[in-house]
């Protein structure tokens, strides 16, 4: 009978006995709880991808355009202390395109693009990383994606009140079928796939343009931990 989330079950053995060579069965009556533990925590590390996009008549132009291109967002996010080991190529792509005219396919020219995923240990700079990539000559900001320097931290205080969750859970199926918990016999922990927010981002125009420049702004806010577990307890 399944009221609320909990699952309570009594076994009762019948029968004559076992043959000796039979495996025997636990016939130990159990509740089976679901427990949920969530943490909520201020992100203190982000992914950013950042890439430039450039277009010429020849193949070889466009791939040289955009290297060159690459070459200084590169230097400049490099420049902002951010280490060589935090920027990862996420893609680089060399295509023709084509008009058509009259129904006619015609080539017009190739697209080059190339870019970087960036992680940012320091998230007051995030902004200010994708403003002067930007105003070096990247083209496209593709997301921002916010995580925890220790989330393997974060996970097990999640498991933890998932646990004390069901443990509650099942200490009060209990009460309420006038009976105690005996003992916990099993523990599982259902893993999920971890899901990290992103803030989305449209192309941006790219180049070396004048004015003033204006960090872009980054508003990280909390993000969720949880984790989820089933308890198996016997009961007296």
């Amino acid at each position: 009978m399944k009221i609320s989330g909990v699952l309570f079950a009594l076994v009762i053995s019948a029968g004559a006995a076992a043959p000796a060579y039979a495996q025997t069965t636990d016939t130990r009556p159990v509740i089976v709880t679901t427990g949920e533990g969530i943490v909520k925590r201020a992100p203190d590390r982000a992914w950013v991808t950042i890439g430039a996009e450039t277009r010429a008549r020849t193949a070889e132009e466009a791939q040289q355009t955009n290297a060159t291109a690459m070459a200084a967002v590169i230097d400049k996010i490099k420049a902002a202390s951010i280490s060589a080991d935090a920027i990862q190529t996420s893609g680089v792509t060399l295509q023709p395109e084509f008009d058509y005219p009259n129904g006619k396919q015609a080539l017009r020219g190739y697209v080059a693009r190339n870019s970087v995923q960036v992680r940012v240990d320091a998230l007051d700079k995030a902004g200010a990383i994708i403003s002067a990539a930007v105003g070096t000559g990247a083209t496209n900001v593709s997301g921002v994606r916010f995580d925890l320097k220790d989330r393997d931290k974060a996970e097990r205080d999640a498991l933890t009140l998932a646990v004390r969750d069901a443990r509650t859970r099942a200490d009060a199926a209990a009460t309420g079928a006038g009976l105690q918990v005996a003992g916990v016999i099993k523990i599982e922990e259902q893993r999920e796939p971890t899901a990290m927010p992103m803030m989305r981002m449209a192309a941006v125009g790219g180049g070396r343009g004048g004015g003033m420049a204006v960090d872009t702004p980054i508003e990280a806010g909390e993000i969720e931990i949880r984790a989820h577990v089933t308890l198996t307890v016997g009961i007296k």
